[in-house]
């Protein structure tokens, strides 16, 4: 192996682990399913159901509204209704 191919190697090495260890916030639409008293009943992007709480102050939700979640930087347990998503289904 020459300079060149070591070198370059090299970057996508660490290039790699980097974007491994990369953790941001996702952010996503989804519906609920019910309302419990521990909190909403929403599908998470995987399709299972969480129990998650909502970060707006004095705002009450119903079942079958469609609202955005968070899941900040990769931390599902940590995922929670951040806004009420318009009921419109918009086509590009």
């Amino acid at each position: 192996m020459n300079f060149k191919d070591e070198l370059l190697q090299s970057i996508q090495t660490m290039i790699e682990k980097s974007v491994a260890n990369c953790k941001k916030d996702h952010t996503y639409q989804s519906v609920i399913k019910k309302v419990t008293p521990r909190g909403y009943v929403v599908l998470d992007e995987s399709g299972n159901e969480r129990t998650v709480p909502c970060c707006i102050p004095g705002l009450e939700l119903k079942a079958m509204q469609r609202v955005w979640l968070k899941e900040p930087a990769g931390k599902l347990a940590e995922l929670h209704i951040c806004g009420v998503a318009d009921n419109e289904i918009k086509k590009f």
